[in-house]
């Protein structure tokens, strides 16, 4: 179909341009600003994409906003628009594409430029949903298990291990088996230590990377073998000994099953890892990073839908091991990245509570209270405190003398960063305090850049960090053929969390990000 008439330069200019000076973003070859294409930007809805929605599910286009000074870090940016190319084009352009074809997009006025940059997003888009398919399953096929599912009670499933495999703040976890179309599958039977409130809401939560999935629930008898570590009135059983004649009854518990076992909290993964921090500071750290980048996305999901996480603490945040790599990948124990689950939650209520006139009290209150939902920045920030090992306990930093927060030692690139971060989240007034979005941002230039060096040498503009967009992009792509034809390294979950990061990120959100780290 013919494209529509243009609208006039001069109105286009006044509806587009950005207030605050800035370069024009234009290939070499490309005389006509492009910034917004189709062909080449990430469009406004996709900025922040829904979780399991496939690319072919969101849209293609969005309304754009002017970018004002008063932008909040992390939102999304839109960029100026000039003539687009169908987006349909470019999700369906392939290496066999027809010649013809091929003509008529080359000659849109996108350029070649245009047509490469898309292709690259398109294909960033693609595989990073089929890595997300891959770390959590086909959602169809956990549907089907959770048919299955209904109506089965302990007696229907194996279990493999009498003692939980991990024991968090509120609940049991015990390794079970069942047979489906053929396969052992193994999943978690949850336990809770008390009411599940949550039940409910977690019921409704959608599916993501970063949130523990329901796939059945019951009430029943609890197995005699079942180990209960520190529950009262329970007395378990030792099987060297003679059962009574009239054992006592075992407790009706409710039980949940969750598609993923996890393996142990966050709190036993940092306290277990203090030699590692001592010996390779410098991986440990990334680790911590890529934990902290979970739980922030984790956290968006659900502040996206009304709902909080129940207790911000490392007791009650799981991890899971991801499946297993070829031998040629393997790393030593303790140094790969495992999954971090967000496993309890309570529906936000729309009447906040009457905040104080004193923001010092306000602060006080609020580390001190049990994760409330408007303090999930403060928690987030003792939390960076806790995965670097540094002491910071309430009494320290609501002491009458304390003035500063702890010091935080400089053993790696991403100490300094951490810091900067923590005393972000943890700001007394909370009008200067990051999101938990605004954290996710900084956690990803953090990790994959761009990093300080980048502007020694160039001053800091949009063009320089579109410029290097772009090359980091192409590189991505680059390296992750590579590996697909040579040691075939299969991507994991680090690759799907970097290919997130620059499937979305745009030059104007980077701009603010690093201003504010930096």
């Amino acid at each position: 179909d013919p494209l529509p008439p243009p609208l006039p330069k001069k109105q286009l200019e006044r509806a587009e341009s950005l207030p605050e000076p800035g370069p024009s973003q234009r290939c070499h070859d490309d005389p006509e600003p492009r910034a917004g294409s189709i062909l080449y930007s990430i469009p406004t809805g996709q900025l922040q994409p829904r979780e399991g929605a496939p690319p072919r599910d969101r849209p293609s286009w969005a309304p754009k906003k002017p970018l004002t000074k008063s932008q909040s870090l992390g939102e999304p940016l839109a960029r100026s628009s000039p003539q687009r190319a169908p987006s349909a084009s470019l999700k369906e352009l392939t290496f066999g594409t027809a010649d013809g074809e091929m003509g008529q997009l080359l000659e849109s006025p996108a350029g070649v430029c245009g047509v490469v940059l898309g292709c690259q997003e398109a294909s960033l888009a693609r595989l990073s949903a089929l890595m997300q398919e891959e770390l959590l399953g086909p959602e169809e096929r956990q549907q089907l298990l959770e048919a299955e599912l209904a109506g089965k009670r302990w007696a229907a499933l194996g279990v493999l291990d009498p003692q939980p495999c991990c024991q968090s703040g509120d609940a049991w976890y015990f390794r079970v088996g069942f047979t489906f179309e053929h396969r052992q599958l193994q999943f978690a039977a949850k336990v809770p230590k008390a009411c599940c409130s949550s039940l409910r809401v977690q019921s409704f939560l959608g599916t993501h990377c970063s949130i523990q999935r329901l796939l059945g629930r019951f009430t029943d008898h609890l197995p005699r073998e079942l180990v209960l570590p520190g529950i009262p009135g329970i007395q378990n059983q030792d099987p060297s000994k003679e059962e009574p004649a009239c054992p006592a009854p075992q407790p009706v518990l409710q039980v949940l099953l969750c598609a993923e076992v996890p393996q142990q909290t966050l709190a036993d993964f940092v306290k277990g890892s203090q030699a590692l921090h001592r010996t390779s500071p410098g991986h440990y750290e990334r680790l911590g990073c890529l934990l902290l980048l979970q739980l922030c996305m984790g956290l968006e999901h659900l502040r996206g839908q009304n709902v909080a996480q129940g207790d911000l603490c490392p007791e009650n945040l799981l991890l899971v091991q991801c499946p297993c790599p070829p031998q040629s990948q393997k790393e030593p124990l303790g140094l790969s990245l495992p999954r971090l689950l967000i496993s309890s939650f309570f529906k936000v209520q729309e009447k906040q509570t009457h905040r104080s006139s004193s923001q010092e009290q306000d602060w006080s209150q609020a580390l001190a209270a049990p994760s409330p939902p408007a303090a999930a920045e403060l928690n987030l920030g003792r939390l960076i405190y806790r995965i670097l090992h540094v002491d910071i306990s309430l009494e320290n930093i609501l002491g009458p003398r304390s003035k500063r927060l702890p010091e935080i030692p400089s053993l790696s690139i991403y100490s300094a960063g951490l810091k900067r971060l923590a005393s972000l989240l943890l700001h007394r007034d909370p009008h200067q305090r990051v999101s938990i979005e605004q954290a996710r941002a900084i956690l990803q230039v953090l990790l994959w850049g761009p990093r300080q060096e980048l502007f020694a040498r160039s001053r800091k503009s949009l063009e320089l960090l579109q410029s290097w967009l772009q090359v980091k992009r192409t590189l991505l792509l680059l390296r992750f053929a590579e590996n697909s034809v040579g040691a075939r390294v299969s991507p994991g979950l680090e690759e799907w969390l970097c290919c997130q990061y620059f499937q979305g990120v745009t030059e104007h959100t980077l701009y603010q990000i690093t201003q504010v780290l930096y």
